[in-house]
């Protein structure tokens, strides 16, 4: 039996089911144990426990951990000094990168960072939020926020917050005005720099990282086979947008032909019938667990 190369950390809280079936897509289950910290994977070279995304880049750094999961404003804000692997863009409902906005109460007189001079800022993102501000020479009271940070406003606690989103939802529906980005993040690969550094152990973390990416490339992308008349091909390659390019097979009548091709799942419904119309039959939409 293979012993432990790499000790994994997977991120506790909203992201974690996102991230575990990530690594089921990728080839990796994972098996919750209730108040279980350290969740069996099927994989005898990876040890794997959950910590929250705050705290990961701490855990790498000191070499707790070899490689974990966690966001970007993560990294920045406790300072790690890791080594970043690649990114991983998906969030706990979506596959888009999340932004810290800086909001107010939507009935509010400030409409540009620079209204909040002298005023209260609430968050929990201390280091960035107090970047952000002075490198634009605001002076502005920060206070952290140990949750329910979009009531603080409402609740006349702070003039002010920064916050994360993905589509601004939660943060007018609490009646509050985005008056500017602090900051896009996204979920990233980070890894111990000692650990970076040992042949195994990086091995180990770029299959890991070849096969996530790999799993989120196909996500929106299908595959389509279908058969094409021959005397109609080239109107029919026309219509074909590709991966790369579409696979073209001779079938055993001459007159036809098979293709395949790999393509992003918004463009089917306006894709299909004009293939169709083009004369092609057969046609077979199939699902994709990885792209690489």
């Amino acid at each position: 039996m293979s012993c432990p190369i790499i000790k994994l950390g997977l991120p506790k809280g909203s992201l974690e089911d996102a991230t575990i079936n990530l690594f089921a897509r990728s080839g990796w289950k994972i098996t919750m144990r209730y108040r279980n910290y350290f969740p069996e994977i099927n994989d005898p070279e990876i040890t794997a426990r959950l910590c929250r995304p705050q705290e990961m880049p701490r855990y790498v750094d000191e070499g707790i951990l070899d490689v974990g999961l966690t966001g970007r404003d993560w990294i920045l804000e406790n300072a790690a000094n890791v080594e970043v692997v690649a990114d991983l863009v998906y969030s706990k409902a979506s596959y888009r990168s999340a932004r810290w906005v800086l909001a107010v109460a939507g009935d509010s007189l400030y409409q540009k960072p620079e209204d909040l001079a002298g005023k209260r800022v609430s968050t929990e993102i201390m280091g960035i939020t107090e970047n952000y501000f002075k490198e634009r020479g605001i002076p502005v009271t920060i206070q952290y926020s140990w949750g329910a940070t979009e009531a603080k406003v409402v609740e006349g606690l702070a003039d002010a917050i920064v916050e994360v989103t993905e589509t601004g939802a939660t943060i007018h529906a609490h009646g509050l005005r985005i008056i500017d980005t602090v900051l896009e993040t996204n979920t990233q690969i980070i890894a111990n720099k000692n650990a970076w550094r040992d042949p195994a152990k990086r091995a180990k973390i770029e299959q890991l990282t070849m096969l996530l990416q790999g799993a989120l490339r196909a996500e929106n992308l299908v595959g389509l086979k279908m058969n094409a008349p021959t005397k109609r091909l080239n109107e029919i390659m026309a219509l074909l947008p590709a991966l790369n390019s579409p696979t073209v097979a001779n079938l055993q009548n001459p007159d036809w032909v098979s293709l395949e091709i790999v393509v992003s799942t918004p463009v089917l419904r306006e894709l299909i019938p004009r293939l169709v119309a083009a004369g092609a039959e057969g046609i077979i939409e199939y699902s994709l667990n990885k792209v690489i």
